[in-house]
């Protein structure tokens, strides 16, 4: 018998907004494969409290995304599991600094493997499955995709040549399969140090005046996978709170 309920590849799965995505999606149905790297116990601590609600509904898989055959891997394991793949999310993300004048080709080739590479070949290897699935991709970008952040050149293209592969394989899987994207604004403060000058400005040139919540990005990744945004393809969303503007 086929699988019975929708599944999700979702990486960068176990802390932060990729928790907040995960838990979002299976408490409203969807099975789960939870990508991490270096989160070991973190993944393990989510697939229980999601396994505790519903069992046999999640599948933790470990992979360096900068690794390219380790992306097709992904999915053939989730394929494995459960047969089928409704949903792809790429939520995991490097982000550091790269100044201009000491920036050095490491750093380019690093934040272009996981931030650009892994989203489009994890997508080249889902396609077949989601369109058999009439399913559909969310890839989490960056409002800096739109107005580079100082010091972070090379991030800031990684995220705007994610904005571009989004648009460019809308074009390619449809009618298939839908392609979106989510451009978060400030929802969790770096883990790297940030002075507090600099939350501030963000602040300011927010119009709602606040940070918003791993939730908020959840809920717009459910609903563009779901059939409410059936018309919806090739989009960028941003939820920044009125930051672009």
């Amino acid at each position: 018998m086929p699988h019975p309920r929708p599944v999700a590849l979702v990486t960068g799965a176990a802390r932060r907004i990729g928790a907040a995505i995960a838990r979002r999606l299976h408490a409203h149905g969807f099975d789960l494969a939870l990508h991490h790297l270096g989160s070991g116990a973190e993944a393990a601590a989510l697939a229980a409290e999601l396994e505790a609600v519903r069992s046999g509904g999640t599948l933790v898989l470990r992979a360096d995304l900068a690794r390219f055959d380790r992306l097709p891997e992904l999915v053939a394991a989730c394929i494995g599991r459960y047969g089928r793949l409704d949903a792809l999310v790429n939520n995991a993300s490097l982000f550091h600094p790269t100044p201009v004048g000491s920036a050095v080709p490491a750093q380019w080739e690093a934040l272009f493997a996981v931030n650009a590479r892994a989203p489009f070949f994890l997508a080249q290897a889902a396609a077949p499955h989601l369109r058999a699935a009439r399913g559909a991709i969310v890839n989490l970008a960056d409002l800096y995709a739109q107005r580079p952040l100082h010091d972070h050149a090379l991030y800031s293209a990684t995220k705007a040549a994610l904005v571009s592969l989004t648009r460019a394989l809308a074009q390619e899987l449809a009618p298939q399969v839908r392609v979106n994207a989510v451009a978060p604004g400030a929802i969790l403060w770096p883990e790297q140090a940030q002075a507090h000058a600099a939350r501030q400005s963000i602040l300011a040139a927010t119009a709602l005046g606040r940070i918003g919540a791993p939730e908020d990005i959840a809920a717009a990744v459910h609903w563009l996978l779901s059939a409410e945004a059936g018309y919806v393809t090739g989009q960028v969303l941003h939820v920044d709170g009125g930051r672009t503007r």
